[in-house]
Protein backbone atom coordinates (compact mmCIF):
# COMPACT_ATOMS: atom_id res chain seq x y z
CA UNK A 1 0.00 0.00 0.00
CA UNK A 2 1.44 3.63 -0.94
CA UNK A 3 2.22 6.34 1.99
CA UNK A 4 -0.81 8.45 -0.24
CA UNK A 5 -3.02 5.39 0.85
CA UNK A 6 -1.89 4.93 4.50
CA UNK A 7 -2.91 8.41 5.19
CA UNK A 8 -6.40 7.52 4.28
CA UNK A 9 -6.73 4.80 7.34
CA UNK A 10 -6.48 5.74 11.11
CA UNK A 11 -5.37 1.79 12.98
CA UNK A 12 -6.11 0.31 16.23
CA UNK A 13 -3.31 -0.41 17.48
CA UNK A 14 -3.03 2.65 20.30
CA UNK A 15 -6.70 1.42 21.18
CA UNK A 16 -7.14 -0.91 24.64
CA UNK A 17 -7.55 -4.32 24.15
CA UNK A 18 -9.40 -6.23 23.24
CA UNK A 19 -11.21 -4.99 20.67
CA UNK A 20 -13.85 -6.60 17.84
CA UNK A 21 -14.76 -5.58 15.09
CA UNK A 22 -18.34 -7.07 13.16
CA UNK A 23 -19.54 -5.36 10.59
CA UNK A 24 -22.38 -2.92 11.25
CA UNK A 25 -24.91 -1.95 8.37
CA UNK A 26 -26.42 1.06 10.44
CA UNK A 27 -28.89 1.24 7.44
CA UNK A 28 -26.04 2.03 5.07
CA UNK A 29 -27.18 2.16 1.54
CA UNK A 30 -23.73 2.76 -0.08
CA UNK A 31 -22.90 -0.26 -1.53
CA UNK A 32 -19.08 1.47 -1.31
CA UNK A 33 -19.34 1.77 2.12
CA UNK A 34 -18.74 -0.42 4.96
CA UNK A 35 -19.51 0.39 8.94
CA UNK A 36 -17.44 -0.88 11.78
CA UNK A 37 -17.76 -0.95 14.98
CA UNK A 38 -15.28 -1.67 17.58
CA UNK A 39 -15.61 -2.10 21.29
CA UNK A 40 -14.03 -3.79 24.01
CA UNK A 41 -12.22 -3.67 27.44
CA UNK A 42 -11.30 -5.93 30.61
CA UNK A 43 -13.16 -6.45 33.44
CA UNK A 44 -13.77 -3.12 36.10
CA UNK A 45 -11.77 -1.11 33.15
CA UNK A 46 -13.25 1.96 31.29
CA UNK A 47 -14.32 -0.01 27.81
CA UNK A 48 -14.31 1.79 24.56
CA UNK A 49 -17.01 1.67 21.69
CA UNK A 50 -15.66 3.57 18.31
CA UNK A 51 -17.68 3.30 14.44
CA UNK A 52 -15.78 3.72 11.64
CA UNK A 53 -17.32 4.45 7.96
CA UNK A 54 -14.83 2.71 5.61
CA UNK A 55 -14.20 3.13 2.24
CA UNK A 56 -11.40 1.37 0.39
CA UNK A 57 -8.23 2.94 0.33
CA UNK A 58 -8.16 2.04 -3.23
CA UNK A 59 -11.57 3.70 -4.59
CA UNK A 60 -11.01 7.21 -5.57
CA UNK A 61 -14.16 8.66 -4.07
CA UNK A 62 -12.31 8.31 -0.78
CA UNK A 63 -10.21 11.41 -1.24
CA UNK A 64 -13.23 13.55 -1.22
CA UNK A 65 -14.86 12.31 1.86
CA UNK A 66 -12.56 13.75 4.70
CA UNK A 67 -15.01 11.40 7.14
CA UNK A 68 -14.12 7.94 5.87
CA UNK A 69 -11.94 5.58 7.58
CA UNK A 70 -11.51 7.26 10.94
CA UNK A 71 -12.55 6.20 14.59
CA UNK A 72 -15.15 8.31 16.50
CA UNK A 73 -17.20 7.59 19.14
CA UNK A 74 -20.13 5.96 19.06
CA UNK A 75 -23.27 7.81 19.65
CA UNK A 76 -27.29 8.06 19.73
CA UNK A 77 -29.67 9.62 17.23
CA UNK A 78 -29.25 12.70 20.12
CA UNK A 79 -25.18 12.72 19.74
CA UNK A 80 -24.67 11.28 23.00
CA UNK A 81 -21.59 8.66 23.16
CA UNK A 82 -22.65 5.82 23.85
CA UNK A 83 -20.38 2.70 25.41
CA UNK A 84 -21.05 -1.02 24.90
CA UNK A 85 -20.24 -2.89 28.33
CA UNK A 86 -20.85 -2.81 31.69
CA UNK A 87 -18.27 -2.01 34.23
CA UNK A 88 -17.84 -5.57 35.83
CA UNK A 89 -18.27 -7.11 31.77
CA UNK A 90 -14.91 -8.77 30.64
CA UNK A 91 -14.64 -8.75 27.22
CA UNK A 92 -11.25 -10.58 27.15
CA UNK A 93 -11.77 -12.98 23.85
CA UNK A 94 -15.18 -12.26 23.30
CA UNK A 95 -16.49 -12.88 20.13
CA UNK A 96 -19.75 -10.65 18.60
CA UNK A 97 -21.73 -11.14 15.42
CA UNK A 98 -24.80 -9.16 14.28
CA UNK A 99 -28.25 -10.45 13.65
CA UNK A 100 -32.16 -10.03 14.00
CA UNK A 101 -34.52 -9.47 11.53
CA UNK A 102 -33.24 -6.51 10.60
CA UNK A 103 -29.51 -6.57 11.25
CA UNK A 104 -30.22 -4.52 14.41
CA UNK A 105 -28.83 -6.76 17.23
CA UNK A 106 -25.30 -7.36 18.53
CA UNK A 107 -25.23 -10.72 19.89
CA UNK A 108 -21.70 -10.54 22.45
CA UNK A 109 -20.72 -13.74 24.11
CA UNK A 110 -17.98 -13.10 26.58
CA UNK A 111 -16.39 -14.23 29.90
CA UNK A 112 -17.43 -16.56 31.80
CA UNK A 113 -20.24 -18.00 30.55
CA UNK A 114 -21.93 -15.12 29.59
CA UNK A 115 -24.07 -13.90 26.38
CA UNK A 116 -25.66 -10.05 25.87
CA UNK A 117 -28.19 -8.66 23.40
CA UNK A 118 -27.20 -5.28 22.63
CA UNK A 119 -29.71 -3.37 20.73
CA UNK A 120 -28.59 -1.20 17.99
CA UNK A 121 -31.95 0.88 17.10
CA UNK A 122 -31.81 1.48 21.04
CA UNK A 123 -28.46 1.79 22.13
CA UNK A 124 -29.97 -0.08 25.11
CA UNK A 125 -28.64 -3.74 26.13
CA UNK A 126 -32.02 -5.94 25.90
CA UNK A 127 -30.78 -9.22 27.61
CA UNK A 128 -27.93 -10.80 29.31
CA UNK A 129 -28.17 -14.44 30.19
CA UNK A 130 -25.48 -17.59 31.05
CA UNK A 131 -24.56 -20.29 28.80
CA UNK A 132 -25.52 -23.80 29.88
CA UNK A 133 -21.37 -24.55 29.57
CA UNK A 134 -19.22 -25.87 32.88
CA UNK A 135 -16.15 -24.91 31.43
CA UNK A 136 -15.17 -20.91 30.57
CA UNK A 137 -14.77 -20.24 27.48
CA UNK A 138 -12.97 -16.84 25.44
CA UNK A 139 -11.15 -16.66 22.02
CA UNK A 140 -13.88 -18.71 20.63
CA UNK A 141 -15.61 -19.35 17.11
CA UNK A 142 -19.01 -17.54 17.52
CA UNK A 143 -21.05 -17.00 14.11
CA UNK A 144 -24.92 -16.84 12.46
CA UNK A 145 -26.44 -19.98 11.29
CA UNK A 146 -26.19 -19.89 7.35
CA UNK A 147 -29.76 -17.43 6.16
CA UNK A 148 -30.74 -20.76 4.16
CA UNK A 149 -31.06 -22.79 7.27
CA UNK A 150 -32.61 -20.39 9.11
CA UNK A 151 -35.46 -19.59 6.03
CA UNK A 152 -36.43 -23.29 6.60
CA UNK A 153 -37.93 -22.86 9.87
CA UNK A 154 -39.40 -20.15 9.14
CA UNK A 155 -39.50 -18.54 12.19
CA UNK A 156 -38.81 -15.12 13.91
CA UNK A 157 -35.91 -16.71 15.57
CA UNK A 158 -32.48 -16.29 15.19
CA UNK A 159 -29.68 -18.89 15.31
CA UNK A 160 -26.12 -19.26 16.22
CA UNK A 161 -23.82 -21.40 16.49
CA UNK A 162 -20.33 -21.50 19.04
CA UNK A 163 -17.40 -23.40 19.63
CA UNK A 164 -14.51 -23.70 22.26
CA UNK A 165 -12.46 -26.70 23.12
CA UNK A 166 -14.91 -28.99 23.97
CA UNK A 167 -17.87 -26.89 24.18
CA UNK A 168 -20.31 -27.19 21.42
CA UNK A 169 -23.37 -25.00 21.46
CA UNK A 170 -26.45 -24.42 19.24
CA UNK A 171 -28.00 -21.12 19.79
CA UNK A 172 -31.26 -20.04 18.92
CA UNK A 173 -33.05 -16.64 19.86
CA UNK A 174 -36.79 -16.04 19.74
CA UNK A 175 -37.15 -12.03 18.76
CA UNK A 176 -40.74 -12.00 20.07
CA UNK A 177 -40.38 -13.88 23.69
CA UNK A 178 -36.80 -12.29 23.85
CA UNK A 179 -35.65 -16.22 25.21
CA UNK A 180 -32.91 -18.38 24.25
CA UNK A 181 -32.88 -22.08 23.86
CA UNK A 182 -29.61 -24.05 23.95
CA UNK A 183 -28.47 -27.40 22.62
CA UNK A 184 -25.77 -29.52 22.49
CA UNK A 185 -23.25 -30.15 19.46
CA UNK A 186 -20.81 -32.97 19.23
CA UNK A 187 -16.89 -31.95 19.18
CA UNK A 188 -14.28 -33.91 17.21
CA UNK A 189 -11.79 -35.61 20.03
CA UNK A 190 -8.83 -34.16 19.00
CA UNK A 191 -10.42 -30.97 18.88
CA UNK A 192 -11.74 -30.93 22.38
CA UNK A 193 -8.27 -28.49 23.63
CA UNK A 194 -8.26 -26.02 21.25
CA UNK A 195 -9.28 -22.22 21.03
CA UNK A 196 -7.86 -18.92 19.75
CA UNK A 197 -7.99 -20.50 15.95
CA UNK A 198 -9.10 -18.34 12.84
CA UNK A 199 -12.62 -19.67 11.49
CA UNK A 200 -14.14 -18.91 8.47
CA UNK A 201 -18.17 -20.29 7.75
CA UNK A 202 -18.47 -21.28 4.21
CA UNK A 203 -22.57 -22.02 3.66
CA UNK A 204 -23.19 -25.07 5.33
CA UNK A 205 -19.53 -25.56 7.08
CA UNK A 206 -17.26 -24.10 9.35
CA UNK A 207 -14.10 -24.03 8.74
CA UNK A 208 -10.77 -23.82 11.16
CA UNK A 209 -7.55 -22.70 11.08
CA UNK A 210 -4.64 -23.65 13.52
CA UNK A 211 -5.48 -22.60 17.24
CA UNK A 212 -3.65 -23.36 20.36
CA UNK A 213 -4.13 -26.54 22.81
CA UNK A 214 -3.56 -26.28 26.39
CA UNK A 215 -3.45 -30.19 26.97
CA UNK A 216 0.71 -29.84 26.48
CA UNK A 217 0.51 -25.92 27.48
CA UNK A 218 2.58 -25.29 24.77
CA UNK A 219 0.92 -26.72 21.88
CA UNK A 220 0.18 -24.60 18.25
CA UNK A 221 -1.64 -25.99 15.73
CA UNK A 222 -1.49 -25.90 12.03
CA UNK A 223 -4.33 -28.58 11.29
CA UNK A 224 -7.51 -27.54 9.64
CA UNK A 225 -10.93 -29.07 10.46
CA UNK A 226 -14.38 -28.53 9.44
CA UNK A 227 -17.69 -29.00 10.86
CA UNK A 228 -20.78 -29.66 8.92
CA UNK A 229 -23.83 -28.35 10.20
CA UNK A 230 -26.57 -29.80 8.27
CA UNK A 231 -25.03 -33.31 9.01
CA UNK A 232 -23.96 -31.99 12.49
CA UNK A 233 -20.63 -33.94 12.02
CA UNK A 234 -16.36 -32.95 12.47
CA UNK A 235 -14.01 -33.45 9.45
CA UNK A 236 -10.27 -33.08 9.24
CA UNK A 237 -7.58 -32.48 5.91
CA UNK A 238 -4.44 -33.80 5.28
CA UNK A 239 -3.53 -30.70 3.79
CA UNK A 240 -2.37 -27.78 7.08
CA UNK A 241 -1.17 -24.35 7.03
CA UNK A 242 2.43 -24.17 6.21
CA UNK A 243 3.43 -23.09 10.19
CA UNK A 244 1.76 -23.67 13.39
CA UNK A 245 -0.57 -20.39 14.20
CA UNK A 246 -2.57 -19.14 16.90
CA UNK A 247 -4.37 -15.89 17.99
CA UNK A 248 -5.00 -15.27 13.72
CA UNK A 249 -8.27 -14.48 12.22
CA UNK A 250 -9.78 -15.52 8.89
CA UNK A 251 -12.28 -13.68 6.83
CA UNK A 252 -13.72 -14.22 3.26
CA UNK A 253 -13.22 -11.88 0.10
CA UNK A 254 -15.94 -10.10 -1.25
CA UNK A 255 -17.13 -12.99 -3.77
CA UNK A 256 -16.20 -15.61 -1.22
CA UNK A 257 -13.80 -17.35 -3.83
CA UNK A 258 -10.68 -16.66 -1.63
CA UNK A 259 -9.98 -17.51 2.82
CA UNK A 260 -7.55 -15.16 4.05
CA UNK A 261 -6.03 -15.85 7.04
CA UNK A 262 -4.52 -13.11 9.03
CA UNK A 263 -2.01 -12.15 12.29
CA UNK A 264 -1.57 -14.41 14.46
CA UNK A 265 1.48 -15.51 17.16
CA UNK A 266 4.16 -18.16 17.49
CA UNK A 267 5.18 -20.36 20.13
CA UNK A 268 7.11 -17.60 21.66
CA UNK A 269 3.84 -15.82 21.92
CA UNK A 270 5.68 -13.22 19.13
CA UNK A 271 3.21 -11.33 17.28
CA UNK A 272 3.29 -12.50 13.57
CA UNK A 273 2.33 -10.32 10.41
CA UNK A 274 1.54 -13.45 8.67
CA UNK A 275 -1.10 -13.62 5.51
CA UNK A 276 -2.04 -16.90 4.04
CA UNK A 277 -4.43 -16.81 1.11
CA UNK A 278 -6.34 -20.05 0.21
CA UNK A 279 -8.95 -21.03 -2.61
CA UNK A 280 -12.46 -21.82 -1.01
CA UNK A 281 -12.90 -24.60 -3.85
CA UNK A 282 -9.52 -26.74 -2.17
CA UNK A 283 -11.46 -27.14 1.02
CA UNK A 284 -14.61 -27.97 -0.89
CA UNK A 285 -12.55 -31.34 -2.86
CA UNK A 286 -13.24 -34.77 -1.23
CA UNK A 287 -9.81 -35.78 -2.02
CA UNK A 288 -8.40 -33.66 0.42
CA UNK A 289 -10.06 -35.80 3.26
CA UNK A 290 -8.66 -38.36 5.57
CA UNK A 291 -9.51 -41.50 6.77
CA UNK A 292 -11.22 -39.84 9.86
CA UNK A 293 -14.39 -38.78 7.82
CA UNK A 294 -15.33 -41.87 6.66
CA UNK A 295 -15.50 -42.54 10.80
CA UNK A 296 -17.74 -39.55 11.25
CA UNK A 297 -19.94 -40.41 8.33
CA UNK A 298 -20.68 -43.38 9.97
CA UNK A 299 -21.15 -42.35 13.27
CA UNK A 300 -23.20 -39.03 12.36
CA UNK A 301 -26.55 -40.39 13.31
CA UNK A 302 -25.32 -41.36 17.10
CA UNK A 303 -27.53 -39.24 19.46
CA UNK A 304 -26.28 -36.43 21.53
CA UNK A 305 -26.85 -38.79 24.37
CA UNK A 306 -24.39 -41.35 23.47
CA UNK A 307 -21.38 -38.54 23.10
CA UNK A 308 -19.19 -40.36 25.59
CA UNK A 309 -19.55 -43.32 23.46
CA UNK A 310 -18.62 -41.24 19.89
CA UNK A 311 -15.68 -39.47 21.64
CA UNK A 312 -13.97 -43.30 22.66
CA UNK A 313 -14.79 -44.23 19.30
CA UNK A 314 -12.59 -41.51 18.01
CA UNK A 315 -9.78 -41.20 20.42
CA UNK A 316 -9.36 -45.21 19.31
CA UNK A 317 -9.35 -44.63 15.79
CA UNK A 318 -6.96 -41.45 16.42
CA UNK A 319 -4.33 -43.55 18.38
CA UNK A 320 -4.74 -46.52 16.16
CA UNK A 321 -4.13 -44.60 12.72
CA UNK A 322 -0.75 -42.31 14.46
Amino acid sequence: MGNQNKTHFQSLKDLPLPFYLPQYNSNNKDSNQITLLSFGGRKFSTKHTLIMKYISVWNDENNNDNNSNKWIPFTDTYNNQVQIGRFGDDYHGMRAVIGGSNNHLLFITYLLKKISIFNLNTFQFIKHDNLPIKNVMSFHCFVSKPEQEMMKANKKNYEMLLFCKDIGLSIEYDEDDNTFQFYQLPIYYDFRSFDKYAYVCINDSILFFGGYGRKDNTYISKSIHGYLIQRNIWITFKHTLPIPIRGCFGILNEDKKYIHIIGGSNYEDIPLSTHIKTKVNIWKDSSNLDGLMILTKLLSNVSINYSLVFDCLLKNFYLQNT
